[in-house]
């Protein structure tokens, strides 16, 4: 008869339940331990581990024919975290623990030679899981402080065999272990380092309260790095489903250490030479990518052109859409990936195009070809795009802006506020068509400027929506319930529309200047 026991195979972030079940036949076949089930490289060298764990505790495996099967069977199953289940599975069938004392629990964990038990990558969607089923969980020591964030389930996280057998025969009582930190909102950079740019931390500022995708073009040394590295201190703490949401995708990509977490957005900067796994997910073994780490906060791409066309295009669908599906030979796999995009690039390969005072020695051709690395629909999908010029020593030599990162944090969180209440949730920049024409209408002559523009500028279907949207986050931040002509043209200068206004449009764009006094 077989023993059971329940452990998780990942489908992106989800865990889904394998049944581990061992029987030991009578047929004597020397130490034969078949693994069976679909899994991978590393669960069928779960045999060689099995053996050298068990000989340290000074058991010896069965000397008959011994079948694992990993059920459901068309499952893959992936990683070395089956060692564990297996090795209980097999000591209940041999006797060494009690049959039914495995009954109620969810295991997970690696073995080492010496029997102990090493951390796994996936803990914390694994304790959810488990808790969902009403069982317990049985992970590696250093996966338990992570585990404890699932909830009131029973946790057992020993460091070795011994320790779980001793507990499972009476002689050692293992305690549930505490959750791990919750780690503080630590601001460590602030806006007032920022000097001069006034415009782009105006900008800035309104993309974080709308949660508005931004890109930022200027000579080297602009400050568009900085700029973007401060955004998450303007950005509101994660809520509670938030902090879960991210928490489970950076268990499944063991980047919980010790169990902390952390109530500040995450901010991922790859560097441009990040492959399309790097970037998406995938792989021979899929993990979460960049996209997906980032989710629930900021992803910075510097240096925009010199990022492949195909990874850049593989970001257009979680733009849209909040996830990433990555289709494998064997399976489909699907992570979470609502981030907020910043971008920023030098205006041309040399970084001298458009610079006061500064010819690029290539000419005009040098920028074109440099932008036109990024496919029209990308750069459809950034709602606000900027130009950062070149600090003057003027502006070096200013004193410290007056409001801080936390001031504005309080004027974003209270736009925010409003969008939440009113959006059912979302942000202005997720909200779907359909129930932006009931949020963001303008009034008449705000309609007639956003019509009137463009016509002028040949804004597509989706650029027009994201100027609503934009104006939308303007009016939520001047705390207006309708969206007045002055907001659709602070939209309209904040995607770069330079040419082709009317001349009463660029008197009410240039008179945006007094805005600039007050932020």
């Amino acid at each position: 008869m077989a023993v059971r026991i329940s452990t998780v195979a990942f489908d992106g972030t989800e865990a889904r339940h394998v049944d581990v079940q061992v029987q030991i036949t009578n047929t004597s076949k020397g130490n034969n331990l078949a693994i069976v089930g679909l899994p991978d490289k590393a669960v069928s060298e779960s045999r060689d581990r099995l053996q050298a764990a068990f000989s340290a505790m000074g058991f010896r495996l069965p000397h008959k024919r011994t079948i694992v099967n990993l059920a459901p069977a068309d499952l893959p199953k992936e990683g070395a975290y089956f060692d564990l289940p297996i090795a209980l599975a097999l000591m209940a069938a041999m006797g060494i623990v009690p049959e039914d004392a495995i009954n109620d629990w969810v295991a997970i964990g690696e073995l080492s030679l010496d029997g102990s038990i090493t951390r796994v990558p996936g803990a914390l969607p694994a304790a959810v899981r488990a808790n969902a089923q009403g069982l317990g969980l049985i992970c590696p020591a250093d996966n338990g402080c992570e585990a404890a964030w699932a909830g009131d389930l029973p946790i057992l996280a020993p460091e070795n065999l011994v320790q779980i057998i001793n507990h499972f025969r009476g002689r050692q009582m293992l305690t549930r272990p505490e959750p791990g930190k919750l780690l503080d909102d630590d601001h460590t950079v602030d806006i007032r380092d920022v000097r001069g740019q006034e415009i782009a931390k105006r900008a800035l500022e309104v993309a974080a309260a709308g949660g508005h995708n931004m890109l930022m073009i200027g000579p080297p040394g602009s400050g568009k790095s900085m700029l973007a590295a401060r955004l998450p201190g303007l950005l509101p703490p994660l809520t509670p489903k938030e902090l879960l949401d991210v928490s489970m995708v950076h268990s499944v990509a063991g980047l919980l250490e010790r169990g902390e977490l952390s109530r500040r957005r995450p901010y991922r900067d790859p560097h441009h030479s990040a492959s399309m796994a790097a970037m998406v997910g995938g792989g021979v073994k899929a993990k979460p990518g960049e996209a997906s780490l980032a989710h629930r906060g900021v992803l910075f791409l510097d240096e925009l052109p010199e990022f492949t066309a195909q990874v850049l295009d593989s970001l257009r669908q979680p733009l849209e859409t909040g996830t990433i599906s990555v289709a494998r030979a064997n399976a489909h796999v699907t992570y979470p990936a609502r981030f907020q995009l910043i971008a920023a690039m030098n205006p041309c390969r040399c970084g001298t195009a458009g610079a006061d005072g500064i010819a690029c020695k290539r000419g005009t051709r040098c920028a074109i070809d440099y932008q036109s690395r990024i496919s029209g629909p990308f750069m459809d999908r950034m709602d606000i795009q900027i130009d950062v010029p070149a600090v003057t020593p003027a502006d070096l030599a200013l004193p410290p802006a007056r409001d801080t990162s936390a001031d504005i944090a309080l004027r974003v969180a209270r736009a925010r506020n409003i969008q939440m209440t009113r959006n059912n949730g979302m942000t202005n920049a997720e909200l779907p068509q359909n129930r932006l024409e009931h949020v963001a209408e303008p009034a008449h002559d705000g309609r007639k400027l956003l019509i009137q523009a463009a016509e002028t500028l040949g804004l597509t279907a989706r650029g027009y929506h994201r100027v609503l949207k934009l104006a939308r986050t303007l009016a939520d931040l001047s705390e207006s319930e309708i969206i007045q002509r002055v907001h659709i043209a602070e939209a309209l200068s904040l995607r770069r529309a330079r040419k082709g206004l009317t001349v009463d449009s660029m008197q009410q764009i240039k008179q945006l200047g007094r805005h600039k006094a007050e932020y």
